[in-house]
């Protein structure tokens, strides 16, 4: 079954950096479009960022273009989301999930606040 985990979450001060990790397990990871997403408090899951299966071709949301790099190690299962300038509306449960069904696993806590 698919499983996908989420760590690198923390508190950081605006401005900061944070890198996410995704490892994927229970299907071939180096087949399938990614994507991270989050949901903040009160609202309702918003995806980030779209990577394609080999990694070629990427794209993100308006509030985060220019801030969030993300990337993946096929050989390594393992998705990534690299965090800068972090504003405090950035605060959300971040996930990571698989394009074509929407699966996804626990997430991480991201806070940016002072």
């Amino acid at each position: 079954d698919v499983q996908l985990q989420a760590s690198g979450g923390g508190l950081v001060q605006p401005g900061g950096s944070l890198r996410l990790s995704c490892a994927a397990s229970g299907f071939t990871f180096s087949r399938y479009a990614m994507s991270w997403g989050r949901q903040a408090p009160g609202k309702g899951l918003e995806r980030v960022s779209w990577i394609n299966s080999g990694g070629g071709s990427t794209s993100y949301a308006d509030s985060v273009k220019g801030r969030f790099t993300i990337s993946r190690d096929n050989a390594k299962n393992t998705l990534y989301l690299h965090m800068n300038g972090l504003k405090p509306e950035d605060t959300a449960v971040y996930y990571c999930a698989r394009v074509d069904t929407g699966a996804r696993g626990q997430g991480t806590q991201v806070t940016v606040s002072s």
